[in-house]
């Protein structure tokens, strides 16, 4: 054997040992579905990990609640959402859930006149026009916040999801947390009886109609306000700090989350402390079966999930998501170790 040849042998042995075990088992094709709030990420996760490992990976951004309903229907092998399930649900269904990345949801604009992170949106300017008090853009208390602004005397169009959402979900929570009228009228959900306004599918639908409606204003993830240019209006944090939505803003709302203390890891970013905290900011969230049923599937899952905590962090950032601490991903692999099983025995040695 030649020293060319001994290299190559030990090489492609290395190759062998160091791979992750769903990309050893060639042509394995993984099935998710959930969240249009972390798409864009997944999507260029899923691409980076195919042209490495080989490993074949559809996920259907088909919203939080369709999510739901398919990894409880078996039909996936994983679901995603933004909305936490309770620890009540988790057991329930048999599903165990952990955080994935963070970012922001943002609101987008199409106001004549208006460019991006120029409007100022108050908490209870925000709250208003979702609940259809404030009706056009000129109106007092928008002009009030906006000195120097010229505002168009042009009617709002509020843009909201139309299908169950886990973005509606943290929007929702947020508006029920600043105005007391939102909690008692509509409240926090996946999908809400909305006041006013017309419905898109998915982040995409959302920013879609934005962009094609003038005077509309909607709420979207921030990449999806990235990707088709839309402005995006400032908000007034919890400090009372007019604030822009980016990285460093989501990362300091998340700054002080408990995971540990809240079960099933389903921490709420909203309206946290800080002062230069982004007041919508959220994790988004995977679920599993607790009993997996095919053990090299269950094992590839989890090969994809470590490698994205451990080499997807640069292409969470330059999207504007914002990674898990490395403290939270070693809670999120005991989690696999203390609860996936396969054949009566732990999934993960």
């Amino acid at each position: 054997m030649t020293r060319r040849t001994r290299w190559l042998v030990m090489a492609g042995f290395l190759l062998a040992v160091l791979a992750p075990a769903g990309a050893r088992a060639g042509g394995m094709r993984l099935t998710g579905a959930g969240a249009t709030f972390p798409y864009p990420v997944y999507a260029r996760w899923i691409h980076e990990y195919r042209q490495n490992f080989g490993v074949q990976i559809n996920y259907q951004s088909i919203g939080s609640g369709g999510g739901i309903a398919q990894i409880k229907a078996g039909t996936v092998d994983f679901g995603a959402s933004d909305a936490p399930l309770s620890a009540e649900d988790l057991e329930q269904a048999g599903l165990v859930q952990f955080p994935m990345v963070m970012g922001g949801v943002v609101l987008v604009t199409n106001v004549p006149g208006v460019g991006d992170r120029q409007l100022r949106l108050s908490r209870e300017v925000l709250a208003g026009i979702f609940l259809g008090k404030i009706r056009n853009w000129n109106d007092p208390a928008l002009a009030a916040e906006n000195p120097g602004l010229k505002l168009p005397a042009k009617a709002i169009t509020v843009v909201h999801r139309a299908d169950g959402s886990g973005t509606t979900w943290i929007f929702t929570d947020y508006l029920s947390k600043i105005s007391p009228a939102w909690k008692q009228r509509v409240g926090r959900g996946k999908a809400v009886d909305w006041p006013v306004g017309l419905g898109g599918k998915g982040n995409e639908g959302v920013a879609s109609y934005v962009q094609r409606v003038p005077g509309a204003i909607g709420y979207v993830e921030y990449a999806y306000a990235k990707q088709n240019r839309l402005p995006v209006a400032l908000l007034r944090n919890r400090e009372g700090n007019w604030v822009a939505p980016e990285a460093e803003a989501f990362a300091a709302a998340a700054a002080g989350a408990d995971w540990t203390g809240t079960p099933g890891f389903g921490v709420v970013l909203t309206d946290q402390p800080g002062a230069g905290s982004w007041p919508i900011t959220a994790a988004t969230f995977i679920l599993l079966h607790r009993e997996q049923k095919d053990c090299s599937r269950g094992r590839a899952l989890l090969d994809y999930f470590r490698w994205c905590y451990e080499h997807g962090g640069d292409t969470a950032r330059k999207l504007d998501y914002v990674p898990l601490p490395p403290q939270v991903v070693k809670l999120v692999e005991d989690l696999w170790r203390r609860e996936l099983r396969c054949q009566g025995a732990p999934l993960v040695r």
